[in-house]
């Protein structure tokens, strides 16, 4: 069976950056869709159901950041925001308002493409389990992890599939410290590893979708410097 081209739309007003980024897409067998503000990416978006969004925040019309906030609206496509911001604070941002990945410019092409299949691996259609999988209890909190259900008391709860991917690390691992670099690895990829504030907005995503009190967390716990860990009692 042939494999599927992906689609890809990106957004970017700078012309020279979309045509470079566009170049080295393409040249990688990728199929690029262009935008050049964002009024005209959530056009695009909702036109060609692309596999992949790719946003740059400052852009006329809409920038990136409500972009991605209307898209996480209706879907879970993946989103890399692109910025020329490099605030701890801004990434938090925009990886609140639902962005799977974040780049800061300068980027080289390599590191964009390496983000870019990471986040397409993430969201592949799971393979067939090699380990034992099955449904958990944890008291009011079921996993399907076969199946990528999540229900709390007995209420189907939607979750992202990096959502997903970081509560069955933490639950196969239930009573174990997860370091962020584990969990960074194993659910982004090799290619991370210090990128500490994605774990926190995840964890954060999880505690408010999956805890009676998400201030004062039964299930998802902090180790202080060190990482995360499930609860399971």
């Amino acid at each position: 069976m042939a494999t599927q081209v992906k689609r890809i739309l990106l957004a970017e007003d700078e012309a020279a950056l979309r045509d470079f980024i566009s170049r080295n897409l393409r040249a990688r067998g990728f199929e690029v869709l262009e935008a050049s503000n964002g009024l005209e990416a959530i056009a695009v978006w909702e036109r060609d159901d692309p596999h992949l969004l790719i946003l740059d925040i400052m852009m006329p019309r809409m920038d990136g950041l409500e972009v991605c906030r209307r898209v996480r609206e209706h879907s879970n496509v993946p989103i890399i925001v692109l910025t020329a911001l490099d605030g701890e604070t801004d990434k938090v941002t925009a990886l609140d308002l639902g962005a799977d990945d974040y780049l800061t410019k300068p980027f080289g092409v390599e590191e964009l493409l390496a983000r870019v299949r990471a986040v397409l691996r993430r969201t592949q259609p799971a393979a067939p389990a090699t380990t034992a999988g099955g449904v958990k209890q944890f008291g009011e909190i079921e996993v399907d992890l076969d199946g990528h259900i999540v229900r709390r008391q007995g209420t189907e709860v939607r979750l992202s599939p990096t959502e997903f991917a970081l509560l069955s690390q933490l639950v196969t691992n239930a009573g174990k410290v997860l370091t962020h670099r584990q969990l960074l690895q194993s659910v982004w990829g090799p290619e991370y590893g210090g990128e500490a504030e994605y774990l926190r907005v995840y964890i954060n995503r999880l505690r408010h979708k999956l805890e009676a009190d998400p201030a004062n967390p039964r299930y998802f716990l902090t180790e202080p410097g060190v990482g995360y860990r499930f609860n399971p009692n």
